[in-house]
């Protein structure tokens, strides 16, 4: 047998190696625009802190005495009698002692301190994000499910509410709707803001997810339904047993991509006063100058996020091929 002989731009390693070239090229063309073009100094150093920072706490002496160590626990003498009936103690477990055995202090001297690492803003930020990201793919998928059930009802009224529910959410935008949700119903019901949002976002995604599922059920051939019924199955355990589950299977691929999309769209409710990750950018640019590194560095968080749903998709679509395909 003949072997065939690869084009050179069809070889997968000069492909990879050309691909990574033109990125670097990339990078370094969009360095030196913003470095020389608009004389823009990167200040990659400042963005650490807003991931994560040390804070330094104090403990300070009630009064003046001599400080005495021992068994772990630090305790101030004073030479006041009304002092010394009520003395200063400190366990040091937690705490770095400042000051030794039988040093003299000082009230209002520091006798001991310990430095904790907390949570930065765009880790705060981030956790919103999440969460109102995950609040929000629950009551889409709720809404879709109860949606798409209406949009095939036999009854005409529940189809109609249905079409004028997909229509509406589907034909407007969402930052208008979010607006108007939180700004009007949401004050009307006293519903806080975090909850505006993951309600608001919910609902436009259940409309997307109703036309998903819709569509994925009325795929399946009706002989499905025959063959179910001649098994003497009625009709809910034809939906259930026999439809759901083959039209999840078709529906899977969209529904990630309806996922990634919700996810990128939290971002939304950094307009109704919700410090999530791109509001925490906003800041973060204000604040410091650093729009480009602040930037940057929100864009590859959310990229991270929907790469790994993304892969989680990808998981589970091949488990689905393996046991017999969509």
């Amino acid at each position: 047998m003949i072997k065939r002989h690869t084009p050179f731009f069809e070889n997968k390693i000069i492909g990879h190696a050309i691909a990574v070239f033109i990125f670097v090229a990339f990078a370094v063309a969009l360095y030196y625009a913003t470095t020389v073009k608009i004389d823009y100094i990167w200040q990659w150093n400042s963005i650490p802190h807003y991931f994560a920072y040390s804070e330094k706490d104090e403990v300070k002496a009630p009064y003046s005495g001599e400080v005495v160590v021992k068994d772990g626990v630090l305790t101030i003498m004073s030479d006041s009698e009304q002092q010394n009936k009520e003395q200063f103690s400190l366990i040091l477990k937690e705490f770095e002692s400042a000051s030794k055995d039988g040093e003299y202090i000082y009230e209002d001297e520091t006798v001991a301190s310990k430095t904790t690492v907390k949570r930065g803003p765009i880790v705060n930020g981030l956790i919103v994000t999440l969460k109102v990201s995950l609040l929000a793919l629950l009551i889409a998928f709720v809404v879709g499910a109860v949606a798409a059930m209406m949009r095939l009802s036999r009854y005409q009224f529940l189809k109609d509410i249905a079409i004028v529910y997909i229509t509406v959410i589907r034909g407007t935008p969402l930052l208008v709707q979010m607006s108007l949700f939180y700004f009007l119903i949401a004050s009307i019901l006293k519903i806080d803001g975090f909850y505006a949002g993951a309600l608001s976002l919910g609902i436009f995604y259940g409309a997307y997810i109703a036309e998903v599922l819709r569509g994925a059920i009325q795929s399946i051939d009706k002989g499905q339904h025959e063959a179910a019924k001649s098994l003497g199955m009625n009709a809910f355990q034809t939906v259930a047993s026999i439809i759901v589950p083959q039209a999840l299977r078709r529906a899977l691929p969209t529904l990630i991509n309806e996922v990634i999309s919700l996810v990128k769209d939290s971002s939304l409710v950094s307009v109704i006063a919700i410090t999530d990750l791109t509001r925490v950018g906003r800041e973060i640019a204000s604040q410091t100058f650093n729009a480009f590194e602040a930037w940057i560095t929100i864009a590859g968080i959310y990229l991270i996020i929907t790469f790994t749903l993304s892969l989680i998709g990808s998981r589970i679509e091949a488990k689905m091929k393996a046991r017999g395909g969509f």
